[in-house]
Protein backbone atom coordinates (compact mmCIF):
# COMPACT_ATOMS: atom_id res chain seq x y z
CA UNK A 1 0.00 0.00 0.00
CA UNK A 2 1.29 3.60 -1.16
CA UNK A 3 1.86 5.78 1.80
CA UNK A 4 1.28 9.33 0.70
CA UNK A 5 3.29 12.40 1.89
CA UNK A 6 3.20 13.40 4.95
CA UNK A 7 5.26 15.29 8.09
CA UNK A 8 7.43 12.04 9.00
CA UNK A 9 5.44 12.73 13.20
CA UNK A 10 2.22 11.98 11.22
CA UNK A 11 3.39 8.81 9.04
CA UNK A 12 5.02 7.15 12.32
CA UNK A 13 1.70 7.44 14.26
CA UNK A 14 0.21 3.66 15.29
CA UNK A 15 -3.01 2.94 13.66
CA UNK A 16 -5.21 3.66 16.79
CA UNK A 17 -8.92 3.62 15.68
CA UNK A 18 -10.23 0.39 17.29
CA UNK A 19 -13.15 0.23 19.51
CA UNK A 20 -10.60 -0.39 22.88
CA UNK A 21 -9.16 2.86 21.87
CA UNK A 22 -11.62 5.12 21.75
CA UNK A 23 -12.71 6.84 24.56
CA UNK A 24 -15.62 8.15 26.39
CA UNK A 25 -14.15 11.78 26.82
CA UNK A 26 -15.13 11.78 23.05
CA UNK A 27 -17.79 13.46 21.56
CA UNK A 28 -21.13 11.51 21.42
CA UNK A 29 -22.79 11.79 17.87
CA UNK A 30 -26.04 10.38 16.14
CA UNK A 31 -26.51 10.22 12.57
CA UNK A 32 -28.93 8.93 10.49
CA UNK A 33 -27.66 6.19 7.32
CA UNK A 34 -28.21 3.59 5.08
CA UNK A 35 -28.87 0.11 6.07
CA UNK A 36 -27.24 -2.70 3.37
CA UNK A 37 -30.37 -4.56 2.39
CA UNK A 38 -31.45 -7.20 -0.67
CA UNK A 39 -34.88 -6.53 -0.80
CA UNK A 40 -36.77 -3.25 -1.59
CA UNK A 41 -39.35 -4.65 1.40
CA UNK A 42 -36.71 -3.58 4.11
CA UNK A 43 -36.48 -0.63 5.75
CA UNK A 44 -33.07 1.06 5.42
CA UNK A 45 -33.10 4.08 7.83
CA UNK A 46 -32.00 3.75 11.25
CA UNK A 47 -29.72 5.58 14.17
CA UNK A 48 -26.42 4.50 15.74
CA UNK A 49 -24.24 6.68 17.78
CA UNK A 50 -20.12 6.48 17.10
CA UNK A 51 -17.39 7.94 18.62
CA UNK A 52 -15.21 10.41 16.57
CA UNK A 53 -11.50 9.89 16.25
CA UNK A 54 -9.47 12.99 15.68
CA UNK A 55 -5.97 12.73 14.46
CA UNK A 56 -3.82 15.49 15.10
CA UNK A 57 -0.34 16.45 13.78
CA UNK A 58 1.40 18.11 16.43
CA UNK A 59 4.57 19.35 13.94
CA UNK A 60 2.90 21.82 11.21
CA UNK A 61 2.45 19.86 7.85
CA UNK A 62 4.33 21.69 5.06
CA UNK A 63 4.00 19.46 2.38
CA UNK A 64 1.42 20.22 -0.41
CA UNK A 65 -1.69 17.97 -1.20
CA UNK A 66 -0.46 15.05 -3.36
CA UNK A 67 -3.38 13.07 -2.48
CA UNK A 68 -7.25 13.96 -2.96
CA UNK A 69 -10.07 11.42 -2.47
CA UNK A 70 -13.35 12.96 -2.78
CA UNK A 71 -17.05 10.78 -2.94
CA UNK A 72 -19.68 12.20 -5.48
CA UNK A 73 -22.62 11.90 -6.84
CA UNK A 74 -23.77 13.23 -10.19
CA UNK A 75 -24.73 17.36 -11.34
CA UNK A 76 -23.51 18.97 -7.76
CA UNK A 77 -20.23 16.35 -7.14
CA UNK A 78 -19.53 17.06 -11.02
CA UNK A 79 -19.48 20.67 -11.02
CA UNK A 80 -17.49 20.71 -7.79
CA UNK A 81 -14.63 18.34 -8.92
CA UNK A 82 -14.26 20.11 -12.01
CA UNK A 83 -13.70 23.46 -10.01
CA UNK A 84 -11.39 21.63 -8.02
CA UNK A 85 -8.99 20.62 -10.98
CA UNK A 86 -9.23 23.81 -11.36
CA UNK A 87 -7.72 24.90 -8.37
CA UNK A 88 -5.33 22.40 -8.29
CA UNK A 89 -4.10 23.41 -11.59
CA UNK A 90 -3.02 27.04 -9.40
CA UNK A 91 -1.24 24.79 -6.36
CA UNK A 92 2.63 24.08 -7.82
CA UNK A 93 2.92 21.24 -5.03
CA UNK A 94 0.28 19.69 -7.34
CA UNK A 95 0.93 20.60 -10.30
CA UNK A 96 4.83 19.89 -10.19
CA UNK A 97 4.77 16.22 -8.81
CA UNK A 98 4.01 13.37 -10.83
CA UNK A 99 2.74 11.11 -8.25
CA UNK A 100 -0.31 13.94 -7.40
CA UNK A 101 -3.60 12.40 -8.17
CA UNK A 102 -7.40 12.94 -7.28
CA UNK A 103 -9.54 10.04 -6.91
CA UNK A 104 -13.31 10.26 -6.96
CA UNK A 105 -15.06 7.57 -5.40
CA UNK A 106 -18.42 7.63 -7.42
CA UNK A 107 -22.14 6.71 -6.47
CA UNK A 108 -23.44 3.54 -8.68
CA UNK A 109 -26.54 3.47 -6.63
CA UNK A 110 -28.23 5.31 -9.58
CA UNK A 111 -27.67 2.60 -11.49
CA UNK A 112 -30.40 1.60 -13.77
CA UNK A 113 -30.81 -1.29 -17.03
CA UNK A 114 -32.91 0.40 -19.58
CA UNK A 115 -33.57 -0.92 -22.94
CA UNK A 116 -31.07 -3.42 -22.00
CA UNK A 117 -28.40 -1.77 -21.74
CA UNK A 118 -26.66 -0.89 -18.15
CA UNK A 119 -26.69 2.77 -17.14
CA UNK A 120 -24.73 4.43 -14.69
CA UNK A 121 -26.23 8.18 -14.75
CA UNK A 122 -23.55 9.44 -11.64
CA UNK A 123 -20.51 7.84 -12.98
CA UNK A 124 -21.16 9.32 -16.86
CA UNK A 125 -22.03 12.92 -15.73
CA UNK A 126 -18.46 13.14 -13.52
CA UNK A 127 -17.15 11.43 -17.12
CA UNK A 128 -18.62 13.81 -19.13
CA UNK A 129 -18.12 17.04 -17.40
CA UNK A 130 -14.43 16.62 -16.53
CA UNK A 131 -14.18 15.39 -20.11
CA UNK A 132 -15.78 18.80 -21.49
CA UNK A 133 -18.55 16.53 -22.98
CA UNK A 134 -21.32 17.57 -20.35
CA UNK A 135 -24.34 19.30 -21.87
CA UNK A 136 -23.80 22.80 -19.59
CA UNK A 137 -27.33 23.61 -19.14
CA UNK A 138 -28.89 21.13 -18.06
CA UNK A 139 -26.11 19.88 -16.19
CA UNK A 140 -26.05 15.80 -17.56
CA UNK A 141 -25.81 14.64 -20.89
CA UNK A 142 -23.80 14.98 -23.46
CA UNK A 143 -23.63 18.37 -25.36
CA UNK A 144 -25.06 18.74 -28.95
CA UNK A 145 -26.97 15.79 -28.75
CA UNK A 146 -29.54 14.17 -30.99
CA UNK A 147 -32.01 11.81 -30.30
CA UNK A 148 -32.93 9.55 -33.03
CA UNK A 149 -32.64 6.40 -31.44
CA UNK A 150 -34.74 7.21 -28.48
CA UNK A 151 -37.29 8.58 -31.47
CA UNK A 152 -37.19 5.49 -33.21
CA UNK A 153 -37.28 3.16 -29.70
CA UNK A 154 -40.49 5.09 -29.17
CA UNK A 155 -41.66 4.81 -32.81
CA UNK A 156 -41.78 1.01 -31.46
CA UNK A 157 -43.23 1.02 -28.47
CA UNK A 158 -40.19 0.24 -26.82
CA UNK A 159 -40.41 1.57 -22.48
CA UNK A 160 -39.63 3.34 -20.55
CA UNK A 161 -39.70 6.97 -22.47
CA UNK A 162 -39.30 9.12 -19.25
CA UNK A 163 -35.93 8.80 -18.97
CA UNK A 164 -33.70 10.40 -22.17
CA UNK A 165 -31.04 8.99 -23.74
CA UNK A 166 -29.09 10.56 -26.46
CA UNK A 167 -27.67 9.33 -29.26
CA UNK A 168 -23.98 9.61 -28.32
CA UNK A 169 -25.08 8.87 -24.74
CA UNK A 170 -26.28 5.47 -25.82
CA UNK A 171 -22.73 4.99 -27.49
CA UNK A 172 -21.57 4.94 -23.85
CA UNK A 173 -24.38 2.79 -22.57
CA UNK A 174 -23.57 -0.08 -25.34
CA UNK A 175 -20.02 -0.19 -24.92
CA UNK A 176 -20.60 -0.50 -21.07
CA UNK A 177 -23.12 -3.16 -21.54
CA UNK A 178 -21.11 -4.96 -24.07
CA UNK A 179 -17.91 -4.99 -21.68
CA UNK A 180 -19.82 -6.10 -18.70
CA UNK A 181 -21.29 -9.17 -20.58
CA UNK A 182 -17.44 -10.06 -21.61
CA UNK A 183 -16.94 -10.27 -18.24
CA UNK A 184 -14.60 -7.33 -17.53
CA UNK A 185 -15.69 -5.51 -14.09
CA UNK A 186 -17.30 -2.14 -13.31
CA UNK A 187 -14.16 -0.86 -12.22
CA UNK A 188 -12.29 -1.77 -15.59
CA UNK A 189 -14.97 -0.43 -17.95
CA UNK A 190 -15.21 2.89 -15.74
CA UNK A 191 -10.94 3.25 -16.37
CA UNK A 192 -11.72 2.21 -20.15
CA UNK A 193 -14.40 5.20 -20.33
CA UNK A 194 -12.46 7.35 -18.06
CA UNK A 195 -8.91 6.93 -20.63
CA UNK A 196 -11.93 7.88 -23.44
CA UNK A 197 -12.59 11.04 -21.87
CA UNK A 198 -8.60 12.15 -20.95
CA UNK A 199 -9.01 11.47 -17.13
CA UNK A 200 -5.60 10.38 -16.76
CA UNK A 201 -3.79 12.99 -18.17
CA UNK A 202 -5.43 15.34 -15.56
CA UNK A 203 -4.53 13.15 -12.95
CA UNK A 204 -7.90 12.00 -12.11
CA UNK A 205 -8.66 8.34 -11.47
CA UNK A 206 -12.24 7.51 -11.03
CA UNK A 207 -13.87 4.74 -8.94
CA UNK A 208 -16.95 3.02 -8.73
CA UNK A 209 -17.72 2.75 -5.51
CA UNK A 210 -18.36 -1.20 -5.89
CA UNK A 211 -18.46 -3.63 -8.89
CA UNK A 212 -21.56 -5.10 -7.32
CA UNK A 213 -24.55 -3.92 -9.04
CA UNK A 214 -26.50 -2.25 -6.38
CA UNK A 215 -29.95 -0.15 -7.27
CA UNK A 216 -31.69 2.34 -5.03
CA UNK A 217 -35.50 1.77 -4.50
CA UNK A 218 -37.65 4.28 -3.28
CA UNK A 219 -41.10 2.75 -0.92
CA UNK A 220 -43.82 5.06 -1.35
CA UNK A 221 -47.58 4.84 0.44
CA UNK A 222 -50.01 6.43 -1.74
CA UNK A 223 -53.35 5.88 -3.45
CA UNK A 224 -51.89 2.91 -4.86
CA UNK A 225 -50.82 1.23 -1.68
CA UNK A 226 -47.50 0.25 -0.41
CA UNK A 227 -45.22 0.22 -3.44
CA UNK A 228 -41.20 0.86 -4.31
CA UNK A 229 -39.98 1.97 -7.34
CA UNK A 230 -37.02 2.65 -8.74
CA UNK A 231 -34.98 5.64 -7.74
CA UNK A 232 -34.40 6.62 -11.05
CA UNK A 233 -38.42 6.57 -11.73
CA UNK A 234 -39.05 8.33 -8.49
CA UNK A 235 -36.29 11.27 -9.02
CA UNK A 236 -37.36 11.69 -13.07
CA UNK A 237 -40.57 10.59 -13.61
CA UNK A 238 -42.26 11.90 -10.20
CA UNK A 239 -39.98 14.76 -10.23
CA UNK A 240 -40.01 13.54 -6.31
CA UNK A 241 -42.93 14.91 -5.76
CA UNK A 242 -44.38 11.54 -4.43
CA UNK A 243 -43.20 11.59 -0.91
CA UNK A 244 -40.64 8.68 0.13
CA UNK A 245 -41.23 6.84 3.47
CA UNK A 246 -37.58 5.28 3.12
CA UNK A 247 -35.00 4.36 0.86
CA UNK A 248 -33.38 0.58 0.32
CA UNK A 249 -30.19 0.03 -1.59
CA UNK A 250 -31.02 -3.42 -3.18
CA UNK A 251 -27.63 -5.50 -3.64
CA UNK A 252 -26.18 -4.36 -1.03
CA UNK A 253 -25.78 -7.04 1.09
CA UNK A 254 -23.85 -8.20 -1.41
CA UNK A 255 -21.32 -4.81 -2.00
CA UNK A 256 -17.85 -4.56 -1.41
CA UNK A 257 -15.78 -1.94 -1.98
CA UNK A 258 -14.23 -1.82 -5.45
CA UNK A 259 -10.63 -2.10 -5.54
CA UNK A 260 -8.56 0.99 -5.01
CA UNK A 261 -11.61 2.72 -3.02
CA UNK A 262 -10.62 1.81 0.30
CA UNK A 263 -6.93 2.48 0.06
CA UNK A 264 -8.13 5.71 -1.61
CA UNK A 265 -9.36 6.91 1.70
CA UNK A 266 -6.70 5.77 3.66
CA UNK A 267 -3.88 6.93 1.83
CA UNK A 268 -5.30 10.50 0.69
CA UNK A 269 -4.09 13.68 2.24
CA UNK A 270 -7.00 15.32 2.26
CA UNK A 271 -10.93 13.70 1.28
CA UNK A 272 -13.73 15.66 -0.02
CA UNK A 273 -17.04 15.32 0.26
CA UNK A 274 -18.79 17.64 -2.99
CA UNK A 275 -22.38 19.03 -2.37
CA UNK A 276 -23.92 15.86 -3.49
CA UNK A 277 -27.52 14.25 -2.48
CA UNK A 278 -26.50 13.43 1.47
CA UNK A 279 -28.85 10.50 1.45
CA UNK A 280 -28.76 8.87 -2.36
CA UNK A 281 -25.34 9.66 -3.58
CA UNK A 282 -22.71 10.20 -0.35
CA UNK A 283 -25.25 8.27 1.61
CA UNK A 284 -25.44 5.12 -0.31
CA UNK A 285 -21.47 5.34 -0.84
CA UNK A 286 -21.00 5.15 2.91
CA UNK A 287 -23.21 2.13 2.96
CA UNK A 288 -20.62 0.43 0.90
CA UNK A 289 -19.35 -2.31 3.77
CA UNK A 290 -15.58 -0.62 4.97
CA UNK A 291 -15.83 2.47 3.26
CA UNK A 292 -17.46 4.73 6.29
CA UNK A 293 -15.05 2.68 9.22
CA UNK A 294 -12.13 3.64 6.45
CA UNK A 295 -13.27 7.33 6.89
CA UNK A 296 -13.25 7.18 10.29
CA UNK A 297 -9.45 5.61 10.24
CA UNK A 298 -8.03 7.44 7.58
CA UNK A 299 -5.88 9.92 8.86
CA UNK A 300 -6.63 12.71 6.08
CA UNK A 301 -9.15 15.15 7.62
CA UNK A 302 -12.26 15.48 6.04
CA UNK A 303 -13.92 18.69 4.98
CA UNK A 304 -17.30 18.56 3.36
CA UNK A 305 -19.28 21.45 1.44
CA UNK A 306 -23.50 21.80 2.39
CA UNK A 307 -25.58 21.21 -0.65
CA UNK A 308 -28.30 23.60 1.43
CA UNK A 309 -28.18 26.89 0.77
CA UNK A 310 -31.00 29.41 2.71
CA UNK A 311 -32.82 25.60 3.49
CA UNK A 312 -33.64 24.17 0.14
CA UNK A 313 -30.96 22.10 -2.17
CA UNK A 314 -28.98 23.96 -4.48
CA UNK A 315 -30.24 21.37 -7.30
CA UNK A 316 -32.17 18.17 -7.14
CA UNK A 317 -34.26 16.95 -4.44
CA UNK A 318 -32.49 17.01 -1.25
CA UNK A 319 -34.98 18.46 0.80
CA UNK A 320 -37.53 14.93 -0.67
CA UNK A 321 -34.89 12.96 0.45
CA UNK A 322 -34.28 14.19 3.91
CA UNK A 323 -37.45 14.46 4.98
CA UNK A 324 -37.93 10.76 4.12
CA UNK A 325 -35.32 10.75 7.38
CA UNK A 326 -37.11 12.91 9.34
CA UNK A 327 -34.61 15.09 8.55
CA UNK A 328 -35.35 18.88 8.14
CA UNK A 329 -33.20 20.52 4.54
CA UNK A 330 -30.69 22.42 6.82
CA UNK A 331 -26.72 22.34 6.45
CA UNK A 332 -26.17 21.45 10.18
CA UNK A 333 -28.41 18.12 9.31
CA UNK A 334 -26.85 16.95 6.75
CA UNK A 335 -23.00 17.57 8.75
CA UNK A 336 -24.75 15.38 11.07
CA UNK A 337 -25.31 12.27 8.65
CA UNK A 338 -21.60 12.50 8.40
CA UNK A 339 -20.39 13.66 12.15
CA UNK A 340 -18.45 10.33 13.11
CA UNK A 341 -15.77 11.03 10.37
CA UNK A 342 -16.01 14.62 9.46
CA UNK A 343 -14.02 17.32 10.50
CA UNK A 344 -14.40 20.61 8.49
CA UNK A 345 -17.71 21.64 7.12
CA UNK A 346 -18.19 24.34 4.68
CA UNK A 347 -21.85 25.99 4.81
CA UNK A 348 -23.42 29.05 3.11
CA UNK A 349 -23.45 32.85 4.91
CA UNK A 350 -27.41 31.80 5.24
CA UNK A 351 -27.05 28.94 7.18
CA UNK A 352 -23.98 29.82 9.28
CA UNK A 353 -25.05 27.96 13.01
CA UNK A 354 -24.43 29.62 16.30
CA UNK A 355 -21.62 28.69 18.09
CA UNK A 356 -23.79 26.45 21.00
CA UNK A 357 -25.07 25.12 17.71
CA UNK A 358 -21.78 23.47 16.51
CA UNK A 359 -20.53 19.77 17.61
CA UNK A 360 -17.18 19.51 19.92
CA UNK A 361 -14.26 18.59 16.98
CA UNK A 362 -16.48 20.43 13.87
CA UNK A 363 -14.87 23.16 12.36
CA UNK A 364 -17.65 25.09 10.68
CA UNK A 365 -16.69 27.91 8.14
CA UNK A 366 -19.11 29.78 6.11
CA UNK A 367 -18.78 31.26 2.55
CA UNK A 368 -20.90 31.75 -0.62
CA UNK A 369 -21.50 27.73 -1.84
CA UNK A 370 -23.95 28.64 -4.97
CA UNK A 371 -21.13 27.60 -7.92
CA UNK A 372 -22.87 29.71 -10.43
CA UNK A 373 -19.95 29.31 -12.90
CA UNK A 374 -16.39 27.23 -12.91
CA UNK A 375 -14.60 30.38 -11.23
CA UNK A 376 -16.77 30.00 -8.26
CA UNK A 377 -16.53 26.37 -8.47
CA UNK A 378 -12.90 26.22 -8.05
CA UNK A 379 -12.70 28.87 -5.19
CA UNK A 380 -15.90 26.97 -3.43
CA UNK A 381 -13.22 23.63 -3.98
CA UNK A 382 -10.35 26.27 -3.15
CA UNK A 383 -11.78 26.53 -0.07
CA UNK A 384 -12.61 23.19 1.51
CA UNK A 385 -9.00 22.39 0.38
CA UNK A 386 -7.59 25.35 2.55
CA UNK A 387 -9.57 23.88 5.43
CA UNK A 388 -8.54 20.49 5.31
CA UNK A 389 -4.87 21.77 4.78
CA UNK A 390 -5.53 23.99 8.01
CA UNK A 391 -6.68 20.94 9.93
CA UNK A 392 -3.68 18.77 8.68
CA UNK A 393 -1.74 21.32 10.86
CA UNK A 394 -3.97 21.13 13.99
Amino acid sequence: MTVPKRCKQERARPFKNTVAARTHKRQQWNYTRVIPVSSSRDLISARFSHDTPVWTCKKACKTAVMHVTALAGGVGGARFLRGLLDHLATRPGFTDDPDSQVTIIGNTGDDITLFGLRVCPDLDTILYTLGGGIHEGQGWGRADESFAVQGELAALGAQPQWFGLGDKDFATHIARSQWLGQGRTLSDVTAALATRWGLPEQRVRLLPMTDQPVETHVVLDDADGTRAVHFQEWWVRMGAAVPATRFVVAGMDRATPAPGVLDALRTADIVLLPPSNPVVSIGVILSVPGIRDALRGTLAPVVGVSPIVSGRPVRGHADACLAALGMPAEAMSVASLYADFMRGWLVDPADAPAESEIPAGLVVRSRPLLMTDRAAAAAIAGAAVELALELRRT
